[in-house]
């Protein structure tokens, strides 16, 4: 690789993780804010202007606050568990394209840390990775209830992983059907939904060509199981205090405690990025090239990809103040007996009328 090469790595790498980093600690408190205001209370308010350092103060609490390790603990798999949580949610925002492209001399650089071929794959293996953290925690920690806590996020977690992949494969199948041939990389994808649909019928030629407008079951499926798998509410059953007295990570404290804590909001705000770049067309959008200043035009598909994203991380932020928390029956039951049957209804739907769109009827 030539020292250019090199140089558009590390924009991308670091770029990346700045941005996800940078976005996990406003998110926090983004979302004390909203629920406050929604909840008609002033939230956070002392540590900075508007309450803004909360979440620095509450990271410096908790990398001093001593970390208390359980005598019957299985030492290995508790030290590892933390980061087999913290690792796969970062490695999943790597590969989601947070921005178009410019060049370095003749070398283009995509703002994207990593563009693979099979990019949603990669996504799917590290979140089922990411299951590993929460049943070994529960485990190794040697206590009644951090296991019972494991036992249950892992149900749990197989369950909704099911449904999102189900609802992946529509969106690959129309993917197909949108250029030459089919693609799992979130780039191409993004590409795909380029343009309006002006060729489909004059009345909807404004209409952006996004995948969540022939794909909307898919998308409600996805986002109704990525807010399951991210642990959040009405579905945090595996952080019920009243049940489970915390959940798996009941004998965590200080850093460690910090890190689980961290991979679920990077979670968050992963998955909101997922469902922005798989349905909302992730960062296309107006970029009025010619009529703005050549910086202001280029960071404008970095912005439309944050607009979106947020504005899925605020379904989140709503879903949490207005529904109250399922009871554990219910959480099993809206997984396999309603989203996955629901999921493979709509991709055998989806797979007919492609079918017949792109071959004709068989009796045609």
């Amino acid at each position: 690789m030539t020292g250019v090469e090199w140089l558009a790595l590390g924009i991308k790498v670091l770029g990346a993780f700045g941005l996800l980093l940078l976005a996990t600690l406003l998110n926090v408190w983004v979302e004390r804010k909203v629920l406050a205001d929604m909840q008609n209370r002033l939230g956070p308010m002392r540590a900075g202007p508007f309450g803004v350092l909360q979440t620095v103060a509450d990271g410096l609490k908790l990398f001093f606050k001593e970390s208390i390790m359980p005598r019957k603990a299985e030492v290995g798999m508790y030290l590892l568990a933390p980061f087999l949580a913290v690792v796969p949610a970062f490695l999943i925002f790597v590969n989601i394209p947070w921005g178009g492209s410019f060049h370095i001399g003749e070398t283009e650089v995509v703002l994207q840390g990593a563009d693979l071929d099979i990019g949603l794959l990669f996504i799917l293996a590290m979140s089922s990775i990411a299951v590993y953290a929460v049943v070994l925690a529960g485990w190794s920690s040697g206590s009644k209830y951090p296991l019972l806590g494991g036992v249950r996020a892992t149900a749990q977690a197989i369950s909704y992983e099911a449904a999102i992949g189900l609802s992946l494969v529509s969106v690959v199948l129309f993917t197909a059907t949108q250029g030459d041939g089919g693609t799992l990389s979130l780039y191409e994808i993004v590409q795909r939904q380029s343009g309006t649909w002006a060729d489909v019928h004059p009345i909807v030629g404004w209409v952006p060509r996004w995948n969540i407008i022939p794909q909307i079951a898919a998308f409600v499926i996805f986002l109704t199981a990525a807010v399951a798998e991210t642990n959040r509410a009405p579905f945090d059953l595996v952080e019920a205090e009243q049940e489970l007295v915390g959940g798996f990570h009941t004998e965590y404290s200080g850093m460690r405690f910090a890190m689980f804590f961290l991979a679920e909001y990077v979670n968050i705000f992963s998955m909101s990025a997922l469902t922005a770049t798989l349905f909302l067309g992730g960062w296309l959008g107006p970029t009025w090239e010619g009529t703005l200043p050549a910086f202001i035009s280029g960071a404008l598909p970095t912005v439309w990809f944050l607009i979106k994203t947020y504005a899925i991380f605020f379904i989140f932020i709503w879903i949490r103040a207005t529904l109250p928390r399922l009871r554990y029956d219910q959480l099993m039951s809206l997984g396999w007996k309603r989203l996955i049957p629901g999921a493979l209804g709509w991709l055998v739907l989806s797979g007919l009328v492609l079918a017949f769109r792109q071959f004709g009827a068989p009796w045609g």
